[in-house]
């Protein structure tokens, strides 16, 4: 996630510094502002940078006593990554107009719910219409239900301007995701996907057409996954492949890693100047961190000989030094992680991935995957693999899940539902 940098954060800086006695404060936030306004042209620069100097800010203001500042510094860093909105953020500092409350919010908000009242009268008009003898708890079950279909908005290519809610959609969603949640299909978004196969026609058709459904929806999923795995093994042996394309191939794939995980963090940054490349849910609630490295246009070698044997290579063990920084920041910020973010971070494990065995053809395949399974059992919470483990580890996976839960009718199916 980008660093947000603006007018609106600036002004917010130089009113904290106004306010804070302590000389210290000050000069730490004219070292965030002197930052901010060291980028080319008239550009401000933000980056890792700029939280990390804003997080040393509030580590000052707080050991001056400053908890005023410390406060609004810590509001400061949530805008600057995103967790507070921009109108929220100008309203609570009153940075335009003088201080005056902002006029326009107000408005808009006014114009939005007089909207919604109009609408709900009009539709309350119409259901009594249509039901004379309605309760006032089947009018509030109706209003319900059309909230719950709201979510399902469609906006017709023959009627331009024109927006219609789809009556019992939200239904047809609900039922689709506790197929879903409650079958043996293993997947990790079921609220997500049951929204995309209620909002298909064709999918829709298809599973209508299946008494049970849910062969339909395994198919489906493993479809997906099918192809999810083809596209990350090209990338993977794409010899051009840079990491942000292999966790580009990764992202929304949790299932590659295997069944401990139940889906990816929405957070990437948890500790200050620290990103993780993939952070993974185990099925314990606890964090497990995804470093990615490159595949096949890795530079240098995997292992080495060393006596009668092959050790790592020096960049495999920066690359478990690195990983295992990041687990003591978690450690150390373990409380304020599981407080913000609902995140467990005390008992977190790291996964590496790196290079790929056709990297050194003079050395068997065998020989490094037994050199780095050997140091893994000697390194606590950290793991090595190459891109290669990692994908037939996945496609023996993926080839279980087709033969033990979709029986021969599947193939009939497979191209239907891509």
């Amino acid at each position: 996630m980008a660093v947000r940098v603006d007018m609106s954060l600036e002004w917010q800086l130089r009113e904290v510094s106004g306010e804070t006695t302590d000389q210290g404060v000050r000069e730490a936030i004219s070292a965030v502002v002197a930052h901010m306004h060291g980028g080319s042209g008239r550009k401000r620069r933000g980056g890792k940078e700029l939280v990390h100097l804003l997080a040393m800010a509030r580590e000052i203001a707080a050991r001056a006593g400053e908890w005023e500042a410390v406060r609004q510094l810590h509001d400061s860093i949530a805008y600057a990554e995103g967790r507070i909105l921009r109108q929220d953020f100008e309203e609570r500092y009153r940075l335009f107009q003088d201080g005056v409350r902002d006029e326009g919010n107000r408005d808009f908000l006014a114009r939005t719910m007089w909207a919604t009242h109009h609408w709900m009268v009009s539709a309350a008009q119409q259901f009594l219409k249509d039901h004379p003898g309605a309760t006032a708890a089947e009018l509030v079950e109706h209003y319900r239900a059309e909230g719950e279909d709201a979510r399902f908005l469609e906006a017709p290519d023959d009627r331009p301007g024109r927006y219609v809610i789809p009556r019992g959609r939200a239904e047809i969603a609900i039922w689709l995701e506790r197929i879903l949640r409650d079958s043996r299909i293993d997947v990790e978004d079921p609220v997500g996907a049951a929204r995309k196969i209620a909002t298909s026609p064709e999918a829709l058709a298809l599973l209508a057409a299946d008494e049970e459904g849910q062969l339909l929806l395994q198919a489906a999923e493993l479809q997906r996954r099918s192809a999810g795995l083809a596209a990350l093994g090209a990338v993977v042996e794409d010899r051009a492949a840079t990491e942000h394309d292999l966790q580009r191939a990764l992202r929304g794939q949790p299932w590659i890693f295997g069944g401990r995980y139940v889906g990816e963090a929405a957070r990437r940054r948890l500790v200050p100047g620290d990103e993780v490349d993939i952070p993974l849910i185990r099925g314990d609630g606890a964090l497990h961190v995804v470093e990615l490295k490159r595949a096949m246009s890795l530079e240098g070698k995997l292992v080495k000989r060393h006596r009668n044997g092959w050790v790592p290579t020096a960049q495999v063990n920066d690359a478990v030094g690195q990983a295992v920084n990041y687990l003591v920041g978690l450690d150390e910020n373990r409380d304020r992680i599981r407080e913000e973010f609902g995140i467990e971070a005390r008992r977190a494990s790291a996964l590496i991935l790196i290079g790929h065995p056709d990297l050194q053809a003079d050395v068997p395949e065998a020989e490094i995957s037994e050199a780095l399974r050997t140091f893994n059992a000697h390194v606590s919470r950290v793991e090595v693999l190459t891109y290669k483990e990692l994908l037939d580890n996945a496609h023996r996976a993926l080839g279980a899940q087709k033969s033990a839960g979709t029986g021969p009718s599947v193939p009939a199916l497979w191209s239907d539902v891509a």
